[in-house]
């Protein structure tokens, strides 16, 4: 049985330590704070209170082993006690499954467990993100049970896997706050972690920055999408009309060509959207931009399978190479949420003789456990038909691509989603090179 602790003894209350909950958690054990974690998920906790950590993200897995035990405490119970005078909700708002709505569970419950353990001097912050109105009308309420006038603030974190550690040490961080002194207490908390804070006028305002940030990124490479699309229809090549065009040029540049993945900005358009129903109106640019950048994955697997098809190989007995499952190769992750994988497979499955798995980062039982094959990229070349690159880790650029291929089977299809590969190679399907 887990031994207790008196929670007062912490200067922190972190609730959810996926992966915005622990990058924060090592963000304010940096900077001398003691962190009380709570993780719903027993199995999560118990691994990171023996200080071991389950994702990869450079420098966070050194401060929570060094920290486990001593300045972090991680338990899977929080009954019994009063807790640290901040409190930071970091847990999942995905949406519902087979829907564009928001699944609120997860932060629902996160409320409910914390307001036991709470006072009037008790800083709760909303760190999730959520639709617009959500700490006012869900977490707020549900915080009065307990408290007549809670003290809340919405602080969104803004950070890009694989450097955000770094960047939660240095980015501003926006805070907005039902009160005045919501707002001082988590401008005094984030003042020791960042060198700019940057106050609100409310938590619906801070709420929408977060979301017009990711929904405004989603654009970008929207239309670097839209571009490639266009140039296979008109016969150009998309990186030379880019490329060219942002050359020496001092407008805002194009952005290249490529899937969007991730969990944020597959997720907050929606968040977004679901926002403004009430208001009887629709985001046009941002359902959009959604739309068509969900649709890569199919397009190119239906292209793959074209391709077989038109050289003359069934694809029931073909063997497909699948390689980067994470959703993005720079900087690396092995995270897979929201990654182009999911939808891929499912143009794939059923309609393949094979599909063998590799990525440089995601650990083999992960892919395993997707019901695929994990294999090294030098066996999943041997006698595949096709090659599929879905995200653009560096390590591709060392690849022997002439070597490679010549391990696969006619028609030797390789289709290079990211334009990693080395640029002389032949033969190579891209996207937006017709």
């Amino acid at each position: 049985m887990e031994s207790r602790v008196s929670y007062e003894d912490y200067d922190v209350c972190v609730v959810g330590l996926g992966y915005v909950g622990i990058t924060l958690t090592a963000a304010l054990l940096s900077t001398g704070r003691r962190v009380l974690g709570y993780e719903y998920n027993k199995a999560v906790a118990e691994d990171l209170a023996a200080g071991v950590l389950q994702l990869s993200e450079p420098g966070v897995e050194e401060i929570i082993r060094d920290s486990a035990g001593g300045r972090l405490h991680v338990t899977s119970d929080l009954a019994g006690g009063k807790l640290p005078p901040v409190v930071i909700i970091c847990v999942g708002t995905p949406i519902q499954t087979d829907g564009q709505d928001p699944n609120l569970h997860h932060l629902q419950a996160a409320v409910e467990t914390i307001s036991e353990g709470i006072d009037d001097e008790t800083l709760v912050i909303v760190r999730s993100t959520v639709p617009v109105g959500t700490t006012r009308n869900l977490v707020l309420p549900l915080l009065r049970r307990k408290v007549a006038d809670p003290l809340v603030a919405f602080c969104p974190e803004r950070t890009i896997q694989g450097k955000a550690l770094a960047e939660l040490l240095s980015l501003p961080q926006i805070v907005g706050g039902i009160n005045e002194e919501a707002v001082r207490r988590a401008t005094e908390l984030f003042a020791s972690q960042t060198p700019t804070v940057v106050p609100v006028s409310s938590v619906e305002a801070a709420e929408m920055i977060k979301l017009i940030c990711n929904c405004h990124t989603d654009l970008i490479y929207g239309f670097g999408n839209e571009i490639a699309l266009m140039a296979e229809k008109l016969g150009l090549d998309a990186v030379e009309l880019i490329s060219s065009a942002n050359r020496d040029y001092p407008r805002p540049d194009l952005h290249m060509p490529g899937f969007v993945g991730g969990s944020c900005l597959t997720k907050d358009p929606y968040l977004l959207m679901h926002a403004l129903k009430p208001h009887g109106h629709t985001p046009g640019m941002v359902s959009a931009t959604r739309s068509l950048n969900e649709s890569l994955p199919r397009r190119i697997g239906e292209r793959v399978m074209a391709a077989l098809w038109e050289q003359g190989c069934d694809p029931a007995e073909a063997k497909i190479l699948v390689s980067g499952f994470a959703y993005k190769g720079q900087p690396e992750t092995d995270d897979l949420r929201g990654a182009p994988y999911e939808a891929l497979l499912d143009v794939l499955r059923g309609r393949v003789g094979e599909i063998v798995a590799h990525d440089f980062v995601v650990p083999r039982e992960r892919i395993a456990a997707l019901g695929l094959r994990p294999v090294e990229l030098a066996d999943g070349f041997t006698d595949a038909h096709a090659a599929v690159f879905l995200n653009n880790h560096l390590s591709y650029r060392d690849l022997d691509l002439d070597s490679m291929v010549a391990r696969m089977r006619p028609p030797a299809v390789v289709y290079d989603t990211w334009r990693i590969l080395p640029s002389s190679s032949k033969n190579v399907m891209r996207l937006g090179l017709a």
